[in-house]
């Protein structure tokens, strides 16, 4: 929910499209209004002089694109460019566990961004975490980020940045979403929220993975399914089989691991089996077959293969 006058940054940009969204929403929600601010930074350099393009084809004046690796270089900075620019909103898509995303220098990383721990080095997506989680601003900041689901319950470093981000009481909400749903991956992912003034300290957990429409080579979620997404969220209630509002103690007790299944409970009882009518239908079957092999017989010693 994107306001008037929010600066706005993707740290991991690509094109340009999930920023200009975010600016589209200002303009449709605010009567035409251009009062934002949009920053990225992009580490492809194709890629970063077509968000450029796309800013510009799009009419999107205020912006400031950075080339550069966001997590080894990030480009983002002040003036004295001694400390990260903070955002009011935050919000990426970045590649599911970066394998060489820079760990060799992070326990070093002169902005602090790793100060919960160090992600492994084959996995970056708490790096992309730590980094935006460091550029939020105090009182409004807030933020998205699309991970795979290993991100939800990996242990290890992982699991103890995850810890700490929780007992922060910056985790808002878990959710779910179907396989096949992004290019270039077949894998479920999930939406990670984060808040950096929560009104409450729970967290709530959705399982849209099941509401989707199907395609061959990939899944759509529908109006609809993004509708009943939306609703859920800002109501924060429990809905048998599609969401569940967890306490930090709940959480604490199934040390931190955030798997969806763990509270969202999408069990379906299978109906109950009548003994006595498969019982029926066997003996039935079995009298059914005894008069199928008189008859095979039969047949038989017409062709000549009887004694």
């Amino acid at each position: 929910e994107p306001q008037e006058g929010d600066q706005i940054c993707d740290p991991a940009c690509g094109s340009g499209s999930l920023l200009m969204k975010c600016g589209r929403k200002v303009r449709e929600n605010f009567n035409g209004s251009k009062k934002y601010a949009l920053f990225g930074q992009e580490a492809i350099g194709s890629t970063w002089a077509l968000a450029k393009m796309n800013m510009f084809l799009h009419g999107e004046d205020n912006h400031r694109i950075e080339w550069g690796d966001t997590i080894r270089h990030p480009m983002l900075l002040d003036k004295d460019s001694k400390s990260l620019l903070h955002f009011d909103i935050v919000t990426a898509n970045p590649p599911f566990s970066l394998d060489k995303w820079g760990h060799e220098g992070a326990e070093s990383d002169e902005f602090g961004r790793f100060r919960r721990g160090v992600p492994p080095k084959s996995k970056g997506d708490y790096a992309f975490i730590s980094h935006m989680i460091e550029t939020l601003k105090p009182a409004t900041g807030r933020m998205g980020i699309v991970v795979p689901h290993g991100a939800l319950f990996r242990a290890s470093s992982e699991g103890k940045i995850r810890q700490q981000l929780i007992e922060e009481n910056l985790l808002d909400t878990v959710i779910g979403l179907p396989e096949k749903l992004f290019f270039g991956t077949g894998i479920p992912a999930a939406i990670l929220l984060f808040k950096k003034n929560k009104l409450d300290d729970n967290v709530l957990f959705i399982d849209a993975s099941r509401e989707f429409k199907s395609g061959k080579n990939q899944n759509q979620l529908t109006l609809d399914n993004i509708k009943k997404i939306i609703s859920t969220y800002k109501t924060r209630k429990t809905t048998d089989k599609y969401s569940y509002l967890a306490t930090v103690d709940e959480i604490a007790k199934n040390e931190f691991n955030l798997n969806i299944p763990r509270y969202v409970d999408t069990f379906e009882e299978e109906a109950e089996i009548d003994l006595m009518a498969v019982r029926t239908e066997r003996l039935q079957l079995q009298s059914e077959l005894k008069a199928l092999e008189v008859e095979m017989e039969g047949y038989l010693k017409e062709l000549g293969y009887g004694a």
